[in-house]
C-alpha cells in the first residue's frame, strides 16, 4: 500500500504529529497505527524499518510527500 493510500485512515493526532514532526523517528503509537492499517505490510516506498539505534523513520519520499499535503493544508 502506498503512503497516500494509508494517509486518509491515520486517525487526525497522528496525521497532525507526522505533519509537525516530519522526519523524525517515528513513536511507537504510530507505527503500530500505520501497520494496522496495511494488515503489517511495510513497503519499502515509505517504510525504513528500524535503524541500528532501533528508531523507525519513513523514507526520503514519504517525508517529502507529508511536507507537500502540510504545505497544501496550511
Amino acid at each position: 500500500m502506498e503512503f497516500p493510500r494509508i494517509w486518509p485512515h491515520l486517525s487526525s493526532s497522528s496525521r497532525s504529529w507526522l505533519m509537525e514532526h516530519n522526519g523524525e523517528p517515528l513513536p511507537d503509537g504510530i507505527i503500530a497505527e500505520i501497520l494496522s492499517v496495511t494488515g503489517g505490510q511495510q513497503n519499502a516506498q515509505w517504510w525504513t524499518g528500524p535503524s541500528l539505534e532501533g528508531e523507525t523513520q519513513l523514507t526520503d519520499e514519504a517525508v517529502d510527500w507529508i511536507e507537500t499535503v502540510s504545505n497544501d493544508e496550511g
